[in-house]
């Protein structure tokens, strides 16, 4: 029986397959597995593009009957409840069966319910012999307002893979300092600043620049954003996200690139680098470790890849 304060849920599609297990295992420090991950860290939903839900579990049995039991012992009293039957991988059972399940959950239950407004969603669901009770907190998919930003880029990268790399960057460690190294019209600060965490970023274009500063203060964010070169930034920070830059028409050369990563390697310990190619030379070439590696192609265009680079300055860590 699986013994873990939390049980995650996944939701994602074969083109995000490798970033959401990239992103798991910076976390959670594992793999999900049939869109499912046990761990005793806690993790918001809405933090992540691929988490659909997390129900904090109360109880466990790989006996209904006495889970059913247990439920009844923790003598919950609340008004304005609602229980929902969260089937996962491999469970069979049918819709009616899981209604009658649900009116058992409900009368272990002290207090009126209420089915459109709740102020707490209690979860019932099974899993490889084990059924499961706990509090519901979905995903509420309210990062998805930063897809009207009012400025955008061709080339900007999409909110699912923002968010994972601020994730894959802290490792869940709110406490840190973030850098978004090229940030572009600020993707990733939008990101960032959603969930909560510590960022700065910086860009060497003036108009994008700007651009960014009027996103982020259009969402009502704070974040400092520097119009510099990477390489005259002196501040420390625990970690960096890199998105190096390219289009389809012109190319930065690798002496660029190089500076790039070489400068942010300077202020940070651990970075996370983004690019079309492959820069495993010069990432060597700048004394980082990589510790591990994904991939992320863009939805409708399976030709167009991102790697992904999570790296540590050798010395500094």
């Amino acid at each position: 029986m699986q013994d873990h304060k939390y049980l995650y849920s996944y939701n994602y599609d074969r083109s995000e397959s490798d970033l959401c297990k990239l992103e798991s295992r910076h976390l959670f420090n594992e793999d999900e597995k049939n869109k499912l991950l046990f761990s005793d860290i806690k993790i918001e939903p809405s933090n992540s593009a691929f988490i659909k839900r997390r129900i904090d579990i109360i109880s466990s049995s790989d006996d209904y009957d006495t889970l059913i039991l247990k439920a009844k012992k923790e003598k919950i009293r609340i008004d304005s409840f609602k229980a929902e039957y969260v089937v996962l991988h491999g469970d069979k059972t049918e819709y009616p069966e899981r209604l009658s399940k649900l009116k058992d959950i409900g009368f272990c239950i002290d207090g009126a319910p209420d089915y459109y407004n709740p102020y707490i969603t209690y979860a019932l669901a099974y899993y490889e012999g084990i059924w499961y009770f706990g509090v519901l907190i979905k995903n509420n998919f309210k990062w998805h307002q930063h897809n009207d930003k009012p400025y955008s880029y061709s080339n900007s990268l999409g909110l699912h893979t923002a968010k994972s790399l601020v994730n894959i960057a802290s490792k869940g460690n709110k406490e840190i300092t973030l850098l978004d190294a090229c940030c572009g019209a600020g993707t990733i600060i939008l990101e960032a600043c959603f969930a909560g965490y510590h960022i700065e970023g910086c860009d060497i274009n003036p108009k994008i620049f700007h651009h960014a500063g009027k996103n982020i203060s259009h969402f009502n964010y704070t974040a400092n954003i520097y119009c510099s070169d990477i390489k005259d930034i002196s501040k420390k920070y625990d970690a960096a996200i890199i998105d190096l830059p390219y289009n389809m028409y012109s190319r930065a050369t690798d002496d660029e690139l190089f500076n790039i990563i070489d400068s942010t390697a300077k202020i940070t310990n651990r970075m996370v680098i983004l690019s079309t190619e492959d820069i495993t030379n010069l990432i060597s070439k700048a004394r980082l470790k990589i510790v591990d590696h994904g991939s992320v192609s863009k939805i409708g265009k399976a030709h167009f890849v991102r790697n992904i680079w999570v790296c540590e300055v050798l010395g500094k860590v």
